[in-house]
């Protein structure tokens, strides 16, 4: 399969597809919910990783992320996922993948349902914290993916139009969430739990971002070559 650059900006998740972070996600707030008195299960939690608190708290325990015993749970779940983080790695080529686009002058902007305090603790474990400027986060939205605001956030600080944007993020929120505002987006495998059915609103699903960088420098090589022959 060869596959084009044609975008001018992508906009990327985090969880999952720059830091294998979604398992540390699931049980953060498996652990939460049972200190609080909720009988809950890491594989009910699992597939709802990649939604920000204001959608998994009602959706798990019917709980509203502004009450006091979802801002409790929250709470916990955060100094439970920061015990975690250091535990936590890139996922493959996930600075080289950034880098590339980067040297071809491709605008970054990360698009992501964690707060801004997260973000930055997720881009510095996963040495990406100097890479990309243009960031979007939950504080910048009033309602996490997969409604479209965190995408809609981003584009506004990105440098191109829906139409020549795409993002890259690891689940079917971060396609739906794209799909909404009108953009493009490729799937990536590593944040785990997701099957190709589930990803397939996505242009194309790779494993990782190296596979996604593999593709990419591939199709301007053959690019290049084509056109010598020119």
């Amino acid at each position: 399969m060869v596959v084009d650059l044609p975008f001018d900006s992508v906009l990327f998740d985090v969880d999952g597809t720059l830091i294998d972070s979604n398992a540390a996600h699931a049980t953060a707030w498996t652990r939460a919910f049972r200190e609080h008195g909720r009988r809950v299960h890491v594989t009910q939690v699992r597939p709802l990783i990649g939604m920000g608190g204001d959608k998994l708290l009602p959706a798990i325990a019917n709980i509203e992320e502004e009450s006091p015993e979802g801002r409790a749970i929250a709470r916990r779940k955060k100094e439970l996922f920061n015990e975690l983080l250091p535990q936590l790695r890139p996922t493959p080529g996930a600075r080289a993948l950034l880098e590339y686009l980067d040297e071809q002058g491709t605008d970054l902007v990360i698009a992501t349902s964690a707060d801004d305090q997260d973000m930055k603790a997720l881009l510095a474990r996963a040495g990406l914290d100097g890479l990309v400027d243009k960031r979007a986060s939950k504080d910048d939205a009033s309602d996490s993916k997969p409604d479209p605001d965190i995408v809609c956030a981003a584009l506004a600080k990105a440098r191109s139009g829906p139409e020549s944007t795409v993002m890259v993020g690891d689940t079917p929120y971060d396609i739906e969430a794209a799909a909404r505002a009108g953009v493009a987006s490729i799937a990536l495998r590593c944040g785990g739990h997701w099957s190709d059915h589930d990803l397939r609103g996505a242009l194309y699903i790779f494993d990782h971002p190296q596979d996604l960088l593999d593709r990419w420098q591939n199709a301007a090589l053959a690019t290049r070559e084509h056109r010598g022959h020119g």
